[in-house]
């Protein structure tokens, strides 16, 4: 038996790097997992086949970020495939699309930036008050954000602003839903080798100085971020929310002093 076993979720972006392996790791505790993805439907079939292999169940629903009605069609998907599978509510929500740019602030434009905001921000805002209605009672809400709010970086300020936006949502929204036992965190990745770092995580160069700041001494794989969504969304979370955690192997916390 799975500690989520009954449960149902649904994992934006879940089709490839950290999403793909929250919904795998939701999947092996016992929920059911609603794979959401934008565009990529051999991706986002893999990811509910390779659920399937190791004896869990998923389905795929299909809608693009930041254009008009993406929402709409998301939750009509969601519900249709919940029902095919015998459920009649949400119990996890794990906001974790998302896009990034790499603009400076004077290179950031204002089409860019709508953007970044839309999908970013604006999204999982309107995701959450839809799911709210189907979302039970001592639920889950997770937030994927990034440890770039806290690390300057001036090549990715646009993308940056919008990150901490969204943490910005969890305290507030914690204590509205407190007292339905809805819990509500972020978790804050740093660095992570997925499809969207695969551009400097390639240069040899680029990953030792990544590592050379990095407190555990490597980059991320999806499978850390994972791990603290599952205890977030599992009932040993139960009594942390409203928080901001970051799970970027401690990058840049300070000089590195220890042999």
């Amino acid at each position: 038996m799975g500690e989520l076993d009954g449960r149902a979720a649904l994992v934006t972006g879940g089709s490839r790097g950290i999403g793909r392996a929250v919904a795998l790791r939701l999947a092996a505790e016992g929920a059911l997992v609603a794979v959401h993805y934008g565009g990529n439907d051999a991706a986002a079939a893999q990811t509910v086949a390779l659920i399937a292999e190791a004896g869990g169940r998923a389905f795929a629903v299909q809608a693009r970020f930041g254009e008009s009605g993406a929402v709409d069609r998301l939750f009509e998907g969601l519900t249709a495939g919940l029902a095919d599978h015998g459920a009649d509510g949400l119990d996890i929500l794990v906001n974790n699309a998302g896009i990034h740019s790499v603009s400076s602030i004077g290179q950031l434009t204002e089409k860019e930036f709508e953007r970044l905001l839309s999908v970013n921000v604006s999204t999982p805002i309107f995701v959450v008050q839809r799911a709210l209605p189907l979302l039970r009672d001592g639920g889950r809400i997770v937030n994927v954000g990034s440890a770039a709010t806290r690390i300057a970086n001036p090549l990715q300020i646009g993308y940056t602003v919008t990150k901490a936006a969204l943490a910005a949502l969890s305290p507030s929204l914690a204590n509205e839903l407190g007292r339905r036992g809805i819990t509500v965190n972020t978790v804050e990745p740093g660095v992570v080798l997925t499809d969207m770092t695969a551009g400097w995580t390639g240069v040899p160069e680029a990953v030792a100085g990544l590592e050379a700041i990095t407190a555990l001494g490597r980059i991320g794989e999806p499978g850390d971020v994972a791990d603290v969504v599952g205890f977030l969304a599992g009932p040993q979370g139960r009594w942390v929310t409203g928080q901001i955690i970051d799970v970027s192997g401690g990058t840049y916390l300070g000089p590195i002093t220890g042999g």
